[in-house]
């Protein structure tokens, strides 16, 4: 069990929670969920013990272990990866070097055999045997294969070591783990695994997220951080979602009602107050207006964009053929004669475990890249608008502000015109002057959004458009895409996102295509566990 007691904390004078109260319990799974910049990763670090709050304290069992999701990405360059892993449980590599120090003495005693002995009974306690298998059988289902397990973790790309510091948060049965967006960097097979891992953990989990399926299917509690407070609600993201809804709208309601029923009460004690046979009543009035008090209703710390697409025009019957494409890259052949035909109006999601395979197919198809062999044809009356999964040369070392950033991508030339679209995606104000090369990751999307929400293109091309954004931003996308009356092509980690938006699923992997007409959630119900890996 694990505990805040009364815990504030501030940067730069400003609370971003007071007086938060609240206990994690074993056997469940908090998701932690709030705005960019309401304090969930910081609260985190309090619980963690990296961050001293103000005031109040953390409280943990004593005895038991605390386990986090790193986010140093470098910490660990000298240690194999298998032992990096192992690291997750410290203990387990104080017995390990203690007891290879005590085998290599040369003048080894009989002291030293009982100590030894000590060692190999807690080791065995902790299941030192099977250690190595268990952390292999981890990076396996997360995507880290075989070839990487007794390489430095200084010679794996980025996206591995991630999944590598994943797998030592979770090694070793931890009484309390920490998650800060572990699904990150993770494919869907791997998300998959991970969701059911945690399914089956029996202690206590405090996790934060994006994934609205993720948080849904692991979640046992909801613990918003809003209005200064953290707020726990008993039961997962949806559940969350419905019931602050609902009762917000009964709170409007209810506002509502009261200001109907002041009013009324007013207009009767200001016309019968200097009434003598009245005047009993308008006393009696005046207690119940007295009585009567507005349900106050703090402002929130969320806030959507507003995400529409309008297509200039429709398109015609011919939209997309792509026939037999081939490329290599490197040493490696990511796409092998590749071949498909993409209709009018669809919705499609590509997906597939290579990641690399799907960007080099959109920027083959939007001409930013040439392929080896084969050809693509879009239709006459199509006008495609892009979004890249790496935004880098739309800002690195573009010394504009945002007004004059988005001026380049729109016939609008009026000030005023720029600003609406950008308080749209919640630039409003002197935000619409910040300076576009230091834009956070968050920021540079959906200032690629309103780009291609001004382009009035009629396909869509998206690569993985959800990576940085918050989940009242991926709800709003999600929304807008639903919408959209026109064609979208997109890559997607975010189950959700893929389920409500597609309704049609091509997976590329190699030569292989599988095209499925229907809903994500349907094409994963044709394939058995095993096949399910790739996904």
């Amino acid at each position: 069990m694990i505990q805040a007691n009364n815990v504030t904390v501030q940067f730069g004078g400003k609370a971003l929670f007071e007086r938060v109260n609240v206990i994690f319990s074993p056997g469940n799974c908090y998701g932690i969920i709030g705005a960019n910049g309401a304090g969930k990763s910081t609260f985190l670090k309090v619980l963690s013990g990296d961050l001293e709050p103000q005031k109040g304290d953390v409280f943990m069992t004593p005895g038991e272990r605390l386990s986090v999701l790193e986010q140093d990405h470098f910490k660990y360059d000298e240690y194999e990866v298998v032992r990096t892993v192992l690291m997750g449980n410290p203990r387990l590599i104080e017995i390990m070097e203690e007891k290879d120090a005590l085998y290599a003495k040369p003048d080894f005693n009989e002291e030293d055999g009982i100590r030894a002995g000590e060692l190999e009974a807690e080791f065995a306690d902790l299941d030192g045997w099977n250690a190595e298998s268990d952390a292999e059988f981890m990076l396996n289902k997360l995507g880290v294969t075989d070839e990487y397990h007794y390489l430095k973790m200084a010679e794996l790309p980025s996206d591995l070591k991630v999944k590598v510091l994943l797998a030592k948060a979770l090694f070793g049965n931890p009484d309390v783990l920490l998650l800060d967006e572990p699904t990150n960097h993770l494919d869907l097979s791997a998300i998959r695994w991970l969701e059911n891992f945690l399914l089956d953990f029996e202690n206590t989990v405090i996790v934060v997220s994006h994934d609205r399926h993720f948080l849904n299917k692991v979640c046992t509690h909801i613990c918003d951080v809003d209005f200064g407070k953290i707020q726990m609600y008993v039961g997962n993201y949806d559940f969350w979602y419905e019931y602050t809804q609902m009762r917000q709208r009964q709170q409007r309601d209810q506002n509502k009602k009261n200001e109907q029923k002041i009013k009324e009460l007013q207009e009767f004690i200001q016309r019968f107050s200097a009434n003598a046979s009245k005047s009993k009543q308008a006393t009696s009035r005046k207690k119940q207006l007295d009585a009567l008090e507005m349900i106050e209703m703090p402002v929130s710390s969320r806030r959507f964009p507003y995400v529409d697409f309008k297509p200039d025009r429709e398109c015609g019957n011919d939209l997309l053929r792509v026939d037999h494409l081939t490329k290599t890259i490197g040493d490696r052949k990511v796409l092998d004669d590749i071949s498909f035909v993409i209709h009018p109006r669809e919705k499609v999601a590509f997906v597939g475990s290579d990641v690399v395979a799907k960007t080099t197919l959109f920027k083959i198809i939007m001409g930013e890249m040439q392929p080896d062999e084969g050809e693509f044809k879009w239709g006459v009356t199509t006008s495609q608008s892009y979004f890249p999964s790496d935004n880098s040369e739309y800002f690195d070392g573009v010394d504009l502000n945002l007004i004059d950033w988005l001026r380049q991508y729109t016939t609008q030339t009026l000030e005023t015109d720029i600003r609406s679209w950008l308080g749209r995606m919640l630039f409003s104000g002197d935000d619409a002057l910040k300076m576009s090369n230091v834009l956070s990751g968050g920021e540079r999307v959906r200032c690629m959004l309103c780009k291609m929400m001004l382009s009035g293109a009629n396909v869509l091309i998206l690569d993985e458009p959800t990576n940085h954004l918050d989940l009242e931003s991926i709800t709003a996308l999600n929304n807008g895409l639903i919408r959209y009356p026109e064609t979208v092509l997109f890559t997607s980690h975010d189950h959700q996102f893929i389920q409500t938006v597609a309704d049609r699923i091509i997976e590329i992997s190699g030569s292989k295509i599988v095209d499925h007409k229907g809903t994500y959630d349907e094409f994963l119900e044709t394939f058995d566990e095993d096949q399910l890996k790739k996904y």
